[in-house]
């Protein structure tokens, strides 16, 4: 591998921790601590969160007719998404220790928190564990098959594709004979940047 690429992928993962960082920071002063990965707020804070709660009845009053009615639309996913995170979940399991390919952590894609706000109804809190999850999961068997890609089909497309997942870049040229057989075997086994020192040691 050239070092230039090296490099690329070293500034990737430097972009990435700094785009992540942004969105995770606050217009004001934190009013929570974490507690082994809980959010825990102060007594006080809490109080003043109910208060601030919508009635979940006013809610649905003051909602389109529309929205209510392409509500169990919306909510049928449940049943795809599921379905994925369950053969997902078993195929990694399954295939990527015979492969050699790292596993990847579930929780730290799926994660479910906002429910716990006390601001929010319980229709809130539903749509916000329901967001969390469908997105979660998503960007988790996103990065199941980004590796698995990588090790069985490294090569790039002939056109640009929106969306392409940052492995992409190591990938061979498209019509590049020479090189996909020349560095196929080294691929298969460039997963260094999955491992980081800041990523906690969680279970999935």
């Amino acid at each position: 591998m050239n070092q230039p690429l090296d490099a690329l992928l070293d500034e990737i993962k430097e972009l990435e921790k700094l785009v992540a960082k942004k969105i995770q920071q606050t217009k004001s002063k934190l009013t929570f601590e974490l507690n082994q990965g809980r959010a825990v707020f102060l007594p006080e804070v809490r109080k003043r969160h109910r208060t601030m709660a919508r009635r979940a009845w006013r809610m649905l009053w003051e909602s389109p007719f529309l929205m209510i009615l392409t509500a169990p639309v919306t909510y049928s996913l449940i049943i795809p998404l599921s379905i994925l995170d369950l053969f997902v979940s078993v195929f990694q399991r399954i295939c990527f220790p015979i492969y050699g390919i790292p596993r990847v952590v579930r929780a730290e894609y799926v994660v479910i928190d906002r429910h716990l706000l006390s601001y929010l109804n319980v229709i809130e809190k539903l749509n916000c564990v329901y967001c969390g999850y469908g997105n979660g999961v998503l960007a988790y068997a996103r990065e199941i098959a980004a590796r698995t890609e990588q090790y069985w089909c490294p090569i790039k497309h002939a056109r640009m594709n929106k969306g392409v997942h940052k492995r992409g870049c190591l990938y061979c040229d498209f019509g590049d004979a020479d090189a996909f057989l020349g560095d196929c075997a080294k691929l298969r086994k460039r997963f260094e940047d999955t491992q980081s020192d800041e990523t906690p040691n969680l279970k999935a």
